[in-house]
């Protein structure tokens, strides 16, 4: 049956007839068929309790007062495990332009820094957009399945945005995210979040040496911390415990060493959805800022309207469980299929090096440039 299965989500992603993938190390999940859309997560949330839908899946924007693009899929399936077709042929892409500009996106960093000093403002995620042209049309299930094969532990997502209204009709968010926002299984609540990060090195001494400091790294450490008792702080009214390690631990992409700590919690009920903690919890510091209303001040002011990047990609189904990533290591493919935006951003705290910081946003959209091989 997982055969068949597996077949058939290989057969659909050429089709290029599903709305909504996610893989993940412990398998996929996909929505076939589209029963109703929601530009609300409330809106879905209700009809799911309601017993009138069996599922939802989808993405919610970095502003939860924007429009979310979510559906009810006439099936939600589970393989056991990630697609493992070959990746289909991609068109060339070259890079057409980076916003803001190398000099522009470093003074924000340094006016967020000065602005810590005499402010409550105590860490701000500050991102740039990077445009890219294909030759010709790309089948966005074709980026999907290229990012998918080359993440080691299988991660990886894509979602049709239509149901967000507007402009987004058409458009796709592609990414492979390493980063749990929240997992719901039965009573069982995990997170895994990311905050603090150093590059990896070919060269193996070079690569442990980057490890080993990021772990005593006080900027990377105090960025980390943010994040962590912000989802502590979440969680603590919807679970009668919850087990987090005193201390981060490394987690490892093919392009950066992460602080990671994973938190484990058990629900107080299980009237609690995987997506009412998913609305809880977004965003978290790790993309958004301490304390999380200024900064999010500092983000429209500074950047605008984020959109999907910086969000949360997943599902839930009709008994509350679900998955929800943050929505990282992305891009958006406009209608056309030949535009993309590739989006990536870093923590800044009092102590950050500006120059250390435009670097990290360089490794990190090396996941997109290297997998879809785009060029300048």
């Amino acid at each position: 049956m997982q055969t068949q299965v597996a077949t058939q989500t290989r057969q659909n992603l050429q089709a290029n007839s599903m709305p909504f993938v996610l893989s993940r190390p412990h398998g996929t999940v996909i929505a076939e068929g589209v029963a109703e859309q929601f530009s609300s997560a409330h809106a879905a949330l209700e009809r799911l309790r309601s017993g009138t839908i069996s599922a939802v899946a989808g993405a919610l924007p970095f502003d939860l007062e924007e429009p979310a693009a979510l559906i009810a899929p006439v099936r939600l399936m589970h393989d056991s495990a990630p697609p493992t077709a070959t990746p289909t042929w991609i068109p060339p892409m070259a890079v057409t332009g980076y916003f803001p500009a190398t000099a522009e996106h470093t003074s924000r960093i340094e006016a967020a820094i000065a602005r810590m000093s005499d402010s409550a403002l105590e860490k701000v995620v500050l991102a740039r957009a990077v445009t890219i042209s294909a030759s010709e049309a790309v089948n966005p299930s074709a980026l999907c399945t290229r990012l998918v094969e080359r993440d080691p532990h299988g991660n990886g997502y894509a979602v049709d945005l239509s149901a967000a209204g507007g402009t987004w009709v058409g458009r796709h968010l592609i990414g492979a995210s390493p980063e749990v926002l929240v997992c719901r299984t039965g009573r069982i609540v995990t997170c895994h979040p990311l905050a603090g990060s150093a590059p990896r090195d070919l060269d193996p001494e070079i690569d442990r040496t980057h490890a080993a400091e990021l772990l005593t790294s006080t900027k990377n450490l105090t960025e980390h911390a943010f994040v962590v008792d912000h989802i502590r702080r979440a969680l603590m009214p919807y679970c009668r415990e919850l087990r987090l390690p005193n201390k981060p631990t490394l987690t490892k992409t093919r392009e950066l060493w992460h602080l990671g700590t994973p938190i484990r919690g058990e629900l107080r009920s299980t009237d609690t959805t995987a997506l009412d903690l998913a609305l809880a919890l977004h965003p978290t510091p790790a993309v958004c800022g301490t304390p999380t209303a200024t900064a999010r001040d500092v983000i429209s002011n500074v950047e605008g309207n984020r959109g999907f990047y910086a969000g949360a990609v997943g599902w839930t189904d009709h008994n509350g469980d679900g998955e929800w990533m943050v929505t990282i290591r992305c891009v958006i493919l406009d209608a056309d299929q030949t535009t993309l935006t590739a989006y990536a951003g870093g923590g800044i705290v009092a102590d950050s090096n500006p120059g250390d910081e435009l670097s990290e946003t360089s490794t990190k959209l090396r996941t997109v440039f290297d997998a879809f091989e785009v060029q300048g």
